[in-house]
């Protein structure tokens, strides 16, 4: 019998590595990406049974991959593998459509765990975190990240983007829009979050874990 296909996505090599070495044993690792945009490309092309996805990459965050992934209609399940314990981000990823959360932190085995769970249909959410993410389900607590929800898709990319500093001109040419597009996206963005500057913007990413420190 076949193994279950993984594909990672991790943009720290030895963290990488490492995630190979613990899955491999009882899955076959097709691939191992370092961004968001080359995860979605490489899920397109590989249909991998199931993602491991950090949440914070570059380029394109995992929470945003696991969105364009559904949208374009990959079924690979998706387990979100992060250093953020806050309810927020596993709201924002289930929402994002992944079946998985665990932290980094978390001992080994529970990722093996979260992987085999997901491939059976079924949800897993740390012991870390499963109280709380249930109780704010309960009490239909709004995410307290309401300006960013306000943002459309695009405008999520493009301020990530802009906060990893490149120029209007690479958000344009990488995400094949005018670069008056990218500069008005830019600027709506600010609008709404309420910030001024560039450097409250990537402020503001760091926060929200978009971009690392």
């Amino acid at each position: 019998m076949s193994k279950p296909r993984i594909l990672i996505a991790d943009d720290h090599q030895i963290l990488a590595d490492g995630l190979r070495a613990l899955l491999e044993p009882e899955f076959e690792v097709v691939g191992v990406v370092a961004d968001g945009r080359e995860l979605v490309a490489t899920a397109q092309q590989l249909r991998p049974d199931a993602i491991v996805a950090d949440v914070t990459m570059p380029s394109l965050n995992g929470i945003e991959a696991t969105a364009q992934l559904r949208a374009l209609g990959v079924e690979a399940k998706v387990v979100v593998l992060t250093m953020h314990r806050d309810v927020v981000y596993a709201r924002r990823a289930m929402e994002a459509g992944a079946v998985g959360f665990v932290l980094k932190h978390s001992v080994a085995s529970e990722l093996v765990t979260a992987v085999r769970e997901a491939l059976r249909g079924r949800t897993y959410i740390t012991p870390m975190i499963a109280g709380e993410l249930l109780q704010s389900y309960r009490e239909a607590d709004p995410l307290p990240q309401d300006h960013l929800h306000r943002l459309t898709a695009r405008q999520r990319e493009v301020l990530q983007l802009f906060a990893e500093g490149r120029s209007a001109k690479e958000v344009a040419s990488l995400l094949k829009i005018s670069i008056r597009t990218a500069e008005a996206h830019k600027a709506r963005i600010l609008e709404v979050l309420g910030l001024r500057t560039t450097a409250d913007l990537v402020q503001y990413a760091i926060r929200h874990g978009l971009i690392a420190m």
